[in-house]
Order: C-alpha cells, then sequence, then structure tokens
C-alpha cells in the first residue's frame, strides 16, 4: 500500500502545468488590460533587482535543496563508473546539446536564444525527486546526484554561463549580441538565488533533525513546506507574464518556437542516458535515477540568473519561464516510457 502512495503526484503536483496554464493567462490579462502594470511592478526594485520576484525565487528553491538528503552521497561514489557516465552525459553533453539547440532554432532570437542556453547549464534538483518515484527508480542514488549536482551548480555554474556565453557563441559565429556580462555578475546572482537558499535549506535540515527527529521532519515539516516552491514559482510566472502580457498576445508562437527545442532535449537527454546505462550494465531503479536526473533542468535557477542579469523583462527571462510549462508534460510522457523500456530491456 505504501508503495502505491508513492507513486502518485499530490494536488498540485498532478495539476502542475494546469496551474502554470492559469498563471501565464492571469500574468497576460493583468498586462495587457491594467495600464502602466509594468511600471508598478519596477516600482519595487533597487538597482536591477526587484525585491518581491528576488524573495520568490529564493523561496522558490528552499524546500527542493532541503529534501536533498546530502549523507546519501557517499553512496554514489560506490559506483564511479555510473557516476562518471552520469557527469559526462549531465555536466558535458546536456549543455552543448541545448546550446547547439539554440543556435540552430534560435538564432535570430538573441534573448530567447541566450535563455534556452542558460537552462541548459544546470540538471534539475528538484522536481527530479518526483519523476525518479513515480517510474520507480533507485531513490537513494538520485538523492545523492541531487546532492553532488547542488554543489556542483553552486560553484561551477557562473564560471559555465560565462563560458559558453562569452567563449562558445563567438566561435560558432555569433558574435553580434553585445551580451555585456561578466563571470563577477553571474557569481553574485548565484551566490544571492542558490547560495542563500543553500544555506536556508541546509540550516534548517540539520536544526529540526537534530531537535524534531527524521519522522517530524519528513512527515510533518517538508509536507508543510513543500508547496512553497510551486507558489513561489507561479507567483514569478504572474509577475514576469505581467510585464510582457501585451508582446505574449502579439506574439503568441514564441512560446511554441522555444518549447519546441525543449523538447527535443529532454528526449535525447533521457533516450542517450538510459541506454548508455544499459550499456554500463545499470539495473532499471539505477538506470531509471540516471536517466531522469540528466533530462531534467534546474528552471528555477535559470529564471533566477536570466532576471538577475538581464533583467525582469528580458527575453532571457521568458525563455526560463516556458521551461516548466514544457518540462511537467514531456517529462511525465518520460515515466511512462520508463515503464516501457524496463519490459522490454529489463524483463526478469
Amino acid at each position: 500500500m505504501e508503495t502505491k502512495q508513492t507513486k502518485q503526484l499530490g494536488f498540485l503536483d498532478r495539476y502542475l502545468t494546469l496551474w502554470i496554464f492559469l498563471a501565464m493567462i492571469i500574468g497576460v490579462g493583468i498586462g495587457y488590460f491594467i495600464p502602466n502594470t509594468d511600471n508598478f511592478i519596477n516600482s519595487f526594485s533597487s538597482g536591477t533587482t526587484n525585491i518581491p520576484l528576488a524573495i520568490g525565487l529564493i523561496l522558490m528553491m528552499v524546500p527542493p535543496l532541503t529534501k536533498v538528503k546530502f549523507s546519501k552521497i557517499p553512496m554514489v561514489l560506490a559506483k564511479p563508473k555510473l557516476l562518471g557516465l552520469s557527469f559526462f552525459i549531465t555536466w558535458i553533453v546536456g549543455p552543448f546539446l541545448m546550446f547547439l539547440l539554440a543556435i540552430t532554432f534560435l538564432r535570430n532570437d538573441p534573448e530567447y536564444m541566450t535563455g534556452l542556453i542558460i537552462i541548459g547549464l544546470a540538471p534539475c534538483i528538484a522536481m527530479v525527486i518526483v519523476w525518479n518515484e513515480l517510474a520507480d527508480g533507485n531513490r537513494e542514488l538520485v538523492a545523492g546526484l541531487v546532492g553532488i549536482n547542488s554543489v556542483i551548480q553552486m560553484f561551477f555554474f557562473s564560471a559555465y554561463a560565462w563560458f559558453y556565453l562569452e567563449i562558445m557563441l563567438p566561435l560558432f559565429g555569433i558574435s553580434g549580441l553585445s551580451i555585456d556580462i561578466t563571470m563577477t555578475e553571474i557569481t553574485q546572482t548565484v551566490g544571492i538565488y542558490l547560495g542563500i537558499p543553500f544555506a536556508i535549506a541546509l540550516i534548517s535540515r540539520t536544526a529540526i533533525l537534530q531537535t524534531k527527529g527524521d519522522e517530524w521532519f519528513e512527515n510533518v515539516y517538508l509536507p508543510f513546506i513543500s508547496p512553497i516552491t510551486l507558489i513561489a514559482l507561479l507567483f514569478t510566472i504572474v509577475v514576469m507574464f505581467s510585464l510582457k502580457g501585451k508582446m505574449i498576445v502579439e506574439l503568441p508562437m514564441d512560446v511554441l518556437r522555444i518549447a519546441l527545442p525543449l523538447v527535443i532535449f529532454f528526449c535525447v537527454m533521457f533516450l542517450l542516458m538510459f541506454f548508455t546505462g544499459k550499456w554500463a550494465g545499470a539495473n532499471y531503479d539505477d538506470n531509471a535515477a540516471l536517466s531522469f536526473t540528466a533530462s531534467g533542468n534546474n528552471f528555477e535557477l535559470a529564471i533566477a540568473v536570466s532576471i538577475g542579469v538581464f533583467g525582469i523583462e528580458s527575453g532571457q527571462a521568458f525563455a526560463g519561464v516556458i521551461g516548466p510549462l514544457v518540462e511537467v508534460p514531456a517529462l511525465i510522457i518520460m515515466v511512462r516510457l520508463a515503464y516501457f523500456l524496463k519490459k522490454k530491456y529489463y524483463a526478469y
């Protein structure tokens, strides 16, 4: 009975795509029908930072980071071959694939192209746990991978973003973007939007486990804070789409143009990791954990960095918001695909 429950999404997560659609519609309606919405939202800014959005983006990251069992990280090290393959596909192949998709599909839209590149720079550290659970993947392995990926993002995301935006784009003949960005700016943004929630999550997790114990932490505290991620995400979407309400009404095809390379990315990354893992001798449980870790992206961080570096009204931020809208239905399909592949290649 317990196993059955773990395979079901909660009410909020189950209809995540619907909530995102509603948030988009509400945001567009506000921006299109209410005059001076953008001026009102921008009035809550300090320099390039919009205070309410900054709070929302930080809160968005706290629950998934709090759920990470950092004590499971050493367990991952016991499988060096799978770990090496996972890191190569997730951190080398993944960002480069998204880079190629971005410059192929969105070369004529520099802001969207840049936003898509940023999306591809970091693997998911939140919903990947849900997809893995639904597909009967290895919980301990995915927890270890999420823990390690969280730490890697903390220290290397800035350098990665600078490398792809400032070095790789000119190498592929795209040098006219005039992207005025430095590694210091990205580092500061990552420090705020990943460093602060990372510290909050680590401190709160440690303190509550020591004072209340594992059972209270898992059964009371985590269910209590989990909805914060969705609420903060929806708040961010409403605000951002309010700023671009008129533009979205005039350019509805932009969403589809951003969505297409994202769908291709999810499918290619999942299948590439799955068949590579199968070739390496991974059992199904491990392979599911590896595949979902490789195919998901950290949209929360991408949105935060895009807003922090390029601004709330930027095309980069708009592309980041489209991400969760595409990821949810795409990876639900990947869950079904995982079971199909299990029957085909792991018949016991």
